[in-house]
């Protein structure tokens, strides 16, 4: 080989490797998946991916409280990263502040197949025919019950007003069992999420277009006189999700209302939380015994309504779009179980398969492990068609406030704790529905 050839020979080397630095591009992706388990999961998701596109991409955990403020604040600096992770309740104000590509959201939702997706989770971000975010992941509330005592009572599941009612009749012998475990702690979370759950089942609200909705006195007083009935087949006190898991874990309460984080723990696959409904903490019997509903209904809503918590990727408006909407479809398709495996008990697919193949994702979550202290798959400790129950809530999960574009004068309701307040005052006898429906809209209607 002569110099020459050997110098072009170098410098064609060097060509090929500029080509290929500048095709490969790094991407920011900030989740709030922070713990380090989960975080791990999300970097050899990333690692996978540059592996099969040659794009980096680089994991940034961001606390879930400091979300909204590190989001406004980079937005401001022209620096936001390329993709977030994140709940419900930024996708549409960050839509309309221009944080978020609402054209790449929608793009990626097209290619993937909208129709793939849970109708409730794209509902809650759809805008003008667009979407805010893609949906990932949720988890819907849940009525969870003693199937076996349901059946031996000849009764039906609990999925309406009146269900639950027969069956706090049929069931409520305390202290052996309580029909009920109500939450009635007026300043914990776990009360308002209860509330809003039970209220948005009658189809009642406090928000529409215009902000501010009066509440419904008949259908909120239905939703009153309801709540008092299984707060009253519940123990006495201040209630709230400690009281309710360990009632039912001990076999002392029909009817719980709970997030699925509850599922393994019911199998006996976490040790701060075991089953002691007999000698043995690390029993399945309790979660072989239970039933759950994820769709509620009441009498003026016979339709019903899951209360759904739903989490979104996000392409942000500073994104390297093509790459960005690159990593969102691998991590809804070839990685979508690896995005689902970080805490699948709480992750629900969002996206339930293929055009080809529409159940494949619903059936590959079923087969992830979930526990603490011992693993084993949902689909080996819960039927199929309580899998599939679990599923479902998402295709009618609702919030107050989503599709009338007010779930921040909605999460400013629920957060004052108003109606928490003036339901335990019902329930309590220190007034009467009506007097606590007016009250309740004087306060609501004085939150801007």
């Amino acid at each position: 080989m002569t110099i020459k050839t050997a110098m072009w020979s170098g410098a064609a080397l060097a060509l090929a490797l500029t080509a290929t630095s500048a095709g490969a591009d790094t991407i920011r992706f900030w989740t709030t998946e922070e713990q380090p388990e989960r975080l791990a999961k999300q970097e050899a998701m990333a690692a996978a991916f540059a592996e099969e596109t040659g794009n980096e991409v680089e994991v940034i955990p961001v606390t879930e409280s400091d979300l909204g403020t590190r989001a406004t604040a980079a937005f401001a600096a022209g620096d936001l990263p390329d993709v977030i992770y994140h709940t419900l309740q930024y996708a549409l104000p960050w839509a309309e502040a221009g944080i978020l590509d609402t054209d790449a959201a929608t793009d990626v939702i097209e290619d993937l197949g909208a129709d793939t997706f849970a109708p409730g989770a794209l509902n809650m971000v759809g805008m003008d025919g667009s979407f805010a975010s893609v949906p990932v992941d949720g988890w819907t509330q849940m009525i969870v019950y003693r199937k076996d005592l349901f059946e031996a009572a000849g009764l039906e599941a609990p999925t309406t007003y009146a269900a639950v009612e027969a069956a706090l009749e049929a069931l409520h012998n305390p202290p052996e069992m309580f029909g009920f475990v109500a939450a009635t702690k007026v300043d914990e979370n776990f009360m308002s999420q209860v509330l809003e759950h039970v209220l948005l089942a009658n189809g009642v609200t406090p928000v529409d277009e215009t902000g501010f909705k009066p509440l419904d006195e008949a259908k909120t007083t239905e939703v009153l006189e309801f709540y008092k009935k299984i707060a009253e087949a519940s123990p006495p006190g201040d209630l709230y999700w400690d009281q309710s898991r360990s009632l039912y874990f001990s076999g002392n309460a029909a009817m719980i209302i709970w997030s699925p984080f509850i599922l393994d723990e019911l199998a006996g696959l976490r040790d701060s939380a075991p089953p002691t409904i007999n000698d043995d903490p690390t029993s399945p019997e309790l979660a072989s015994l239970t039933g759950i509903v994820t769709s509620f209904a009441g009498p003026s809503n016979p339709d019903g309504a899951a209360w759904g918590d739903t989490r979104y990727f996000g392409i942000t408006a500073d994104a390297n779009t093509d790459v960005a909407m690159e990593f969102v479809e691998y991590s809804m398709g070839p990685g979508y179980m690896e995005t689902l495996s970080i805490a699948p008990e709480g992750k629900f697919p969002t996206r339930r398969g293929t055009a080809e193949n529409p159940t494949e994702f619903v059936e590959a979550w079923a087969t992830l492990p979930v526990g603490v202290d011992r693993k084993a798959p949902l689909g080996d400790l819960y039927a199929q068609e309580m899998i599939d129950e679990i599923v479902a809530g998402l295709d009618t999960a609702q919030r107050w406030g989503v599709e009338a574009g007010q779930l921040a004068l909605a999460s400013k309701m629920i957060n004052s704790q108003i109606i928490n307040r003036v339901v335990r005052e019902y329930i309590d006898g220190q007034i009467d529905a009506s007097a606590a429906v007016a009250k309740m809209n004087e306060e609501l209607g004085a939150i801007e």
